[in-house]
């Protein structure tokens, strides 16, 4: 009977789930936010907005729907309409990081430099908010503060050294600053990195084309590029590659490596967790998949494959309301439901 489910909840996992009519009980509003959960972490933010939308129809108060509404509205440029969402979320909850994370860009985005800095100031210590820093220093310089701006631009530089946005931003400050030496050297750098992500395009094509038609010792050489033990990005991209044509052993260190990095990194969590338990290692899997489902707990894919790794370990108790969770997401999902009916009788017993 485990085995079987766990065949079943392999293909969830993997698989991007058809989102087809959904029956009177599945016509929820934890469905809906569910559903959205899983369009945004696929970047389809429309669609995530609708479903998010629907969630609020049926239950107005489902505060976290209200903030994943925001967040794809932000993320389709329609900053009105995510400001009032965001704001409502404030009226209903109180203000959290989450929330001056998003007004503090808006505000810097219609041109409240010192609205964008009064928030985003309370974020630079948080590691949940990596990006803080870099919009902080824009907000200094938009409010010709040069010194603070330059301080925090530089912080992020040191912060995501890689990303070449922020060079690009220090080196116009610089500009600004009559630092023409300092402003040169970004501008290289700037330079440098968007070749660097170039280049890790043609890797990304490389391996994938070695992947899908060559021998596993051509393989590795021609993936064997993105690893770039200092670049989680590139890891996680590698792990990814290397699950998507079932290599999952080959994919297991990569990824481990990128959670090392980047302890925030959902997809690295969710694609080591993944990977061991392709290779029936669940034990391993366990603690990757609970940190991704504390990152995102409503992705069904990772609470579908969590509640199997548990039922396979059989800790019923730990994996009855993580399949519950998961069941309130997907209710038509018949695996789950008889998962569900078959754990409830074992503890009646």
């Amino acid at each position: 009977m485990r085995r079987q489910w766990l065949t079943i909840v392999w293909v969830a996992a993997v698989v991007c789930r058809q989102l087809g009519a959904q029956s009177a009980a599945g016509d929820s509003a934890e469905v809906h936010a569910g559903k959205g959960a899983e369009l945004m972490l696929n970047q389809a933010f429309a669609a995530a907005q609708a479903e998010f939308e629907k969630a609020l129809e049926l239950n107005p108060k489902l505060t976290r729907a209200r903030l994943q509404l925001g967040t794809c509205l932000f993320a389709q440029g329609l900053n009105d309409e995510a400001r009032h969402e965001f704001e409502r979320v404030q009226e209903e909850s109180g203000e959290s990081p989450a929330t001056d994370y998003y007004l503090g860009r808006l505000d810097l985005l219609s041109g409240d430099a010192k609205g964008a800095i009064r928030r985003l100031s309370k974020l630079v210590s948080n590691a949940a908010f990596p990006q803080a820093a870099f919009y902080l220093g824009m907000a200094y310089v938009a409010a010709e503060d040069l010194k603070s701006g330059i301080s925090w631009l530089e912080e992020a530089a040191k912060q995501q050294p890689r990303d070449f946005r922020i060079h690009y931003r220090l080196a116009r400050a610089y500009t600004l600053a009559g630092r023409k030496e300092d402003a040169e050297r970004e501008l290289k750098l700037y330079t440098q990195y968007i070749g660097d992500q170039k280049n890790t395009e043609t890797m990304v094509r490389d391996c994938n084309t070695a992947l899908t038609s060559q021998p596993i010792e051509r393989v590795r050489e021609a993936c064997m590029k993105l690893l770039d033990p200092n670049d989680a990005e590139k890891l996680v991209l590698l792990g990814q590659l290397y699950g998507g044509a079932g290599q999952f052993s080959d994919a297991i260190e990569p990824l481990k490596r990128a959670t090392q990095i980047d302890p925030l990194s959902f997809e690295a969590w969710h694609n080591l967790g993944l990977s061991y338990f392709r290779l029936e290692r669940y034990q391993e899997a366990r603690q990757p998949l609970e940190r991704a489902a504390s990152l995102h707990p409503d992705y069904f894919g990772t609470l579908n494959l969590l509640g199997a790794t548990l039922y396979m370990l059989g800790d019923d108790r730990a994996a009855l309301p993580v399949l519950e969770r998961a069941h309130r997401l997907q209710p038509d999902d018949r695996q789950i439901a008889e998962a569900l009916e078959n754990l409830r009788a074992a503890q009646k017993k």
